[in-house]
Parts: structure tokens; sequence; C-alpha cells
């Protein structure tokens, strides 16, 4: 089976819906306004640069979860999808994932961002498998904290070859679609490793290696 694998933020989005999650929620009122956009802005500086502590950030990322009702954070995450993400999702990766598609491909998603922010995305973009960072749920309220193993740089790896023990596919004819060095573990393992309006860090790598580059965005 031909498994065809997509990091979502900032690969078939234009633009990272983990940032972008928390400056709608500072725009809306729900959290501190000037602290969460510098710390928020921070954080994704780190990730850009491979230096974020994810446990940090989770901590950070997944507050609002725990402090605010669940139904009313529902109801901000479908404006949010309105406003925010159905704008930036790129015709190009609906294209390319149509392909895959037409080709009996199976789909998966695989992101360092919530499920909470994710699981619409996926589901907006036609996509039943997905593998995020899962926010731990109980007495049917989150808590603040990550549940199992963030799906973040080697966290992708383990949380993919957990999936693919459970499923019975492999990674024998498989693709991974990223734009980010911190995808490298897992551009390491694929059979087709491609390059997706790449950070100058994965474009260097993906040059040394001679593999795919490619553009969604123009």
């Amino acid at each position: 089976m031909n498994l065809a694998i997509f990091d979502l933020d900032n690969t078939l989005l234009n633009g990272d819906s983990d940032y972008l999650w928390g400056r709608f929620l500072a725009a809306e009122g729900i959290v501190d306004g000037d602290f969460y956009e510098r710390e928020n802005q921070r954080y994704y500086d780190e990730y850009k640069a491979g230096t974020l502590n994810i446990f940090e950030f989770l901590r950070f990322s997944l507050q609002p979860l725990a402090n605010n009702n669940l139904e009313s954070m529902l109801e901000l995450r479908q404006k949010f999808m309105v406003s925010t993400i159905d704008p930036i999702i790129l015709p190009k990766a609906r294209k390319l994932l149509q392909k895959h598609r037409d080709q009996g491909h199976v789909l998966l998603i695989i992101t360092a961002t919530n499920t909470f922010v994710t699981q619409p995305i996926a589901e907006a973009l036609g996509i039943d498998n997905l593998i995020a960072t899962d926010p731990e749920f109980k007495d049917d309220r989150y808590t603040g904290e990550v549940s199992g193993t963030p799906s973040f740089r080697e966290g992708k790896v383990a949380r993919l070859n957990d999936w693919l023990e459970k499923t019975g596919y492999n990674l024998a004819s498989s693709w991974f679609y990223s734009d980010s060095h911190n995808d490298l573990p897992l551009l390491e393992l694929v059979t087709y490793p491609i390059a997706v309006d790449a950070d100058d860090t994965l474009l260097q790598h993906a040059a040394a290696k001679g593999w795919s580059s490619i553009s969604l965005r123009d």
C-alpha cells in the first residue's frame, strides 16, 4: 500500500495553524493580548530556529483549553476555521492531495500542532488519518497537559511507527511532504522525501541529498 504523508503547517497551509490560533485567541480577548502575542512569537521563532522546547511550548499553548469552557472553545474554533484557516488552504495543496487519491494512495497528515486545532482542518482537506499532538482530556475537560508523545521531530517518527503497527501499513512505498528542517528525522525514513516551500536548512539538506523540492505557492 502506497502511503502519502503530509506535514500541515506551511506545507498544505500558507501559514502555521498553531501560531495563528494563538493570535486568534489574543484578538478574541481569550488570553492576555500583549503577553500571549509576545510569547507566541517567541515560541514560533524558536521552532523555526530548531531550538523549541516542545513541552514548554505545550504548557503555554494548551492552557487556554483548560482555562475556558469547552463549548465556547468549540465555537471559537469554528470561527477560526472560517476566518483564518479556510483562506490559507493552498489550492495547489488540494490538487496534490487529489493526485495521490486518484492513485489510490493512503493519505495521512502528521503535525506537531494539537488535535483540537487540527482535526477540523484535516476534515476540511478530506483526510481521515491524522497524527497530531494530543491534549490530555479528563473528566470532560482539557487539563492543559499533553497526552503521550508530542508528534514533533523524533516524536513524529515514534508516533508514526505506532500508527503503522496499528494499521498494518508500512513505508515501503511512501512520500512525505514538509517545509521544515524539524521534520528531517521522518524525511530520512520515507521512500520519497519532498521539500515543500522549504526553510533554508531543509532546502540545503534536500539539495545535498538529491531530494525533490517543490512549491505549492507559486
